[in-house]
């Protein structure tokens, strides 16, 4: 370790000491930050005391990393990770270096630990470069916060050139996404997917879809199967592109509601305590890696079918008479696919939306005219509060949508009593990522949440 990455490592070190045990302040990545500045290299200080995981994708890194992290818990190794979400290179710092102190016990009794790190797409080639991770694990790629991956195709490019860093790595990704199928890795390339529907269809994912064109000749996508968005069993007419095939899959589905999602993967029955179809995505990555692993099917039930809900991702928080289910939304596929889920409850509900334009939501909300609130009509959705900075951008798009009857409320300390009269005991609350802290800091000073990480 040389002098300056002595003094970067100390210098995080008191300031996370200082934050967390004498402000008690929580989810801060100031420490990785004051460390990563004072020494770029300090990331590699780690990688010969840690067995790296890094999961990265548009949609379902928080979630995915967090059932990585129970799954990989079942090896009985020391599991670190990044638990808030906080997926940019400081964040990824800070977590380790609050996480030091138990990495060093476990490396020195002869145990190498297992770092399960969620990274954003941008920020994968610098930390794979560093900690050069044995497993990566891919889950999706959408057009998400274009101010900063650009189109689909750059961001696919970013992740790539952090794959090529680690040339060793194995690369766990989603077969059924067909970006992830567009080139040959050179690393050992292991494919999972939904086999639930085997047909002879022709179909084409739907309008407005992005990422539907083959490498060979741009080709439009066909499918024999659709999950969403474009998603699914693809191929061309020609053959000459097709979905590789899947060691790990989703053979069947057997319930989805709100609460809880029913499935077998391989044969293997599964419950997972979520909502949503895009979860089961999340828990099929989780199974693979584990698989990989070599940890048991029985062993990986266990871990999947446990309290699975995770800060602000389908997190539910008791208001009074009011059951609120926390939802993250940033761009239109995620938002369609909570919109899918909240399509599954029978009971009447209430919705309220935040939008934030930050730098971590992503600063263009034109996204949101593409997410397809107009399917809300087909459920029982019986009142909306819009709030969050864009408050008056998401208002002007759910009155498009055909709901004018709205509260507005641009004060998030005020969000509560609006929520507390509400007329429906199940509440959820839509929020892009800081408009989600800014709510949930509303709620820990209230007593109704823990504080933030």
């Amino acid at each position: 370790m040389t002098i300056r990455s002595k003094f970067a490592l100390s210098a995080g070190l008191f300031s996370y000491t200082f934050l967390h045990k004498i402000l008690h302040r929580g989810g801060t990545s100031l420490p990785g930050k004051i460390a990563y500045q004072l020494d770029p290299d300090i990331l590699k200080e780690f990688s010969s005391k840690l067995q790296t995981v890094i999961v990265t994708g548009t949609n379902g890194k928080t979630l995915t990393t967090a059932l990585c992290a129970r799954v990989l818990s079942k090896s009985n190794r020391l599991i670190v990770t990044n638990p808030s979400g906080s997926n940019m290179i400081q964040g990824i710092v800070a977590a380790l270096l609050a996480q030091r102190g138990q990495i060093m016990a476990a490396f020195d009794k002869g145990s190498l630990p297992i770092a399960v790190l969620e990274v954003d797409e941008a920020n994968v080639k610098q930390v794979a470069a560093a900690l050069q991770p044995t497993h990566f694990v891919l889950t999706n790629i959408f057009r998400d916060q274009m101010d900063r991956y650009g189109e689909i195709y750059t961001t696919y490019k970013k992740i790539t050139d952090g794959i090529n860093t680690a040339k060793k790595a194995e690369v766990l990704a989603n077969g059924d996404s067909p970006i992830f199928a567009r080139k040959t890795y050179p690393n050992k390339a292991v494919y999972f997917g939904f086999s639930d529907q085997k047909s002879n269809k022709d179909l084409r994912a739907p309008n407005n879809t992005d990422g539907t064109l083959a490498p060979t000749d741009d080709q439009v996508l066909h499918y024999r199967s659709l999950t969403y968005a474009n998603l699914g069993d693809y191929f061309t007419k020609d053959g000459s592109f097709k979905r590789p095939e899947l060691k790990y899959s989703v053979s069947k589905i057997t319930q989805l509601t709100p609460e809880k999602s029913e499935f077998e993967i391989d044969k293997n029955a599964f419950t997972l305590p979520l909502g949503g179809l895009y979860n089961i995505y999340n828990a099929l990555a989780a199974y693979s890696l584990g698989r990989e692993f070599q940890i048991s099917s029985p062993d990986i039930f266990n871990a999947l079918n446990a309290d699975s809900r995770i800060f602000g991702r389908q997190e539910q928080l008791k208001i009074g008479n009011h059951l609120l289910t926390i939802v993250l939304i940033k761009n239109p596929v995620g938002a369609n696919s909570v919109i899918d889920m909240m399509m599954t409850d029978p009971q009447p509900f209430s919705l309220v939306t935040l939008l934030n334009a930050n730098y971590a939501d992503g600063i263009d909300t034109s996204w949101i005219f593409d997410a397809e609130f107009e399917k809300l009509h087909q459920t029982k959705l019986a009142k909306i509060i819009v709030g969050g900075q864009r408050y008056k951008d998401f208002s002007v798009r759910l009155k498009m949508a055909g709901f004018k009857d709205q509260i507005i409320e641009k004060d998030f300390g005020k969000l509560l009593d609006h929520i507390q009269a509400l007329p429906t005991t199940n509440v959820y609350v839509a929020a892009t990522y800081t408009s989600m802290l800014m709510f949930r800091a509303e709620l820990a000073k209230a007593g109704l949440a823990k504080e933030s990480f």
